[in-house]
């Protein structure tokens, strides 16, 4: 006989460990990250509701970025129910990925699995593998939602292209990268970030392949072996996938942790970078005097408003976001603001192996955790009747008022904003960010 009294404990516990205001997506919003590749198309094999939640909260309710190409409602999706998990939907994905072949012209078709299939034992490995006897361009990607997280999702998803789409070996071509960032889409800013990576690269003499964005496609992914070196720009997400990179093709990497914002960290980044991929050093400093004489011009003329320092303004910063976001912006405002760090606090869920190193790299105190409730108390504690600056997602701005501080919405979700390319990396970038946070204190004096 089964106790009660011990079965609702059992679920008391659970809910107490409930997140409040989630800030994070399962494996299967990966398949927003096909979304960022030009002529790349998923197939999703789950039950209703998946794909529209998904778009809901990593698109439209953060940055309102739209749909692509075959996003949002338009995602083929088999939208399976119960008879399914009793007979198999086997039968329901093969003529999906038939369907879809023949009325959606694409140059990459990317199969992903959500929860109920996984439970109910579909092979639909074996399903995707006899369209690839005949000839059609399809993957296959575990997404079980129940797995892991979207940044999971995305290094599961880059891992299958790869392996199943990308040819072994092609020749090496001198000074070529291939350029890895956060997951599209759940990062905000992806779009904007790529361009201005690409344009400092480019400026120094590399050749840039894009594997997302305006300039990505298809044919972006077969060109990957034939990089001299792999660029990973992300707090830890894709270091699995270089690893794999490097064993598979051979090619080096170098992982860039921090977010190269403002002069003081592009500068840094762009030096590494050179001596990484043997660029010339004479180049990469025309470069970077260029930039700074000109992004130093412009902090010159904010000078006279940080003189007027007044009782008004923050005294102290406090972020909630991804890890290389963090990391970037706790630079940028120490470095370049002279601003004082509160608490700062990671959302991304980094694996226990990579937290210890970036926790080192940050002058502040860091905290792990996606809970808001447990991010709103330690912000209350800690702000210790200073005026905070909260950098955060659109579920921090309701502290604001009862703290009377101020706020500008950086990270997933971002719902009081349309972002299209905006971006606060590299030089313009730093300038940029300086004035979304001096107007959103003058916004509110």
């Amino acid at each position: 006989m089964v106790d009660e009294r011990k079965s609702i404990k059992k679920g008391v516990k659970i809910m107490e460990n409930t997140i409040f205001q989630p800030r994070n997506f399962c494996e299967l919003g990966a398949l927003h990250s096909v979304l960022a590749i030009n002529k790349a198309v998923p197939i999703v094999h789950s039950g209703a509701g998946c794909c529209l939640r998904l778009y809901q909260g990593m698109s439209y309710c953060n940055g309102y970025q739209g749909f692509g190409y075959s996003g949002g409602s338009f995602i083929p999706n088999d939208n399976i129910h119960r008879e399914d998990f009793i007979y198999g939907g086997e039968n329901r994905i093969k003529q999906l990925i038939e369907s879809t072949v023949k009325l959606v012209d694409a140059e990459l078709y990317v199969v992903f699995t959500g929860c109920n299939v996984q439970l109910a034992g579909d092979d639909v490995k074996a399903v995707v593998s006899e369209f690839k006897e005949k000839g059609i361009p399809v993957v296959y990607v575990d997404t079980a939602g129940y797995k892991g997280n979207a940044y999971i999702g995305h290094e599961l998803l880059l891992k299958s292209i790869i392996e199943q789409f990308v040819s072994k070996k092609l020749p090496i071509k001198k000074g070529k990268i291939n350029l890895w960032v956060n997951p599209p889409y759940l990062d905000p800013f992806w779009s904007g970030n790529i361009d201005n990576l690409k344009n400092m690269l480019e400026k120094i003499g590399l050749e840039v392949n894009a594997l997302f964005g305006f300039s990505a496609n298809v044919n972006s992914w077969s060109e990957i072996p034939t990089a001299e070196f792999n660029i990973l720009i992300s707090g830890w997400t894709g270091i699995k996938t270089m690893e794999f990179l490097k064993k598979r093709f051979g090619t080096p990497y170098i992982h860039y942790s921090i977010l190269p914002i403002g002069a003081y960290q592009s500068s840094k980044f762009l030096r590494d970078i050179g001596e990484f991929c043997n660029v010339d050093i004479n180049i990469v400093n025309k470069y970077i005097e260029k930039k700074e004489s000109i992004f130093y011009y412009y902090m010159n003329r904010l000078t006279e408003l940080l003189n007027r320092y007044d009782s008004s303004f923050p005294q102290r910063f406090f972020l909630i976001g991804e890890s290389s976001y963090v990391l970037g912006v706790t630079s940028f405002l120490i470095n370049e603001l002279g601003m004082i760090p509160g608490c700062q606090h990671i959302v991304d869920n980094p694996p226990n192996i990579y937290k210890e190193d970036i926790k080192n790299k940050i002058d502040s105190c860091v905290i792990f955790s996606d809970d808001s409730q447990i991010i709103i108390k330690n912000i209350k504690e800690k702000s210790e009747n200073f005026i905070p600056l909260i950098i955060g997602s659109s579920w921090d701005k309701e502290i604001i008022s009862e703290l009377n501080g101020y706020f500008l919405s950086l990270s997933t979700p971002v719902s009081d904003k349309v972002i299209l390319n905006k971006s606060y990396i590299g030089y313009e970038g730093g300038l940029n960010f300086i004035e979304d946070i001096f107007s959103c204190i003058f916004n509110k004096l």
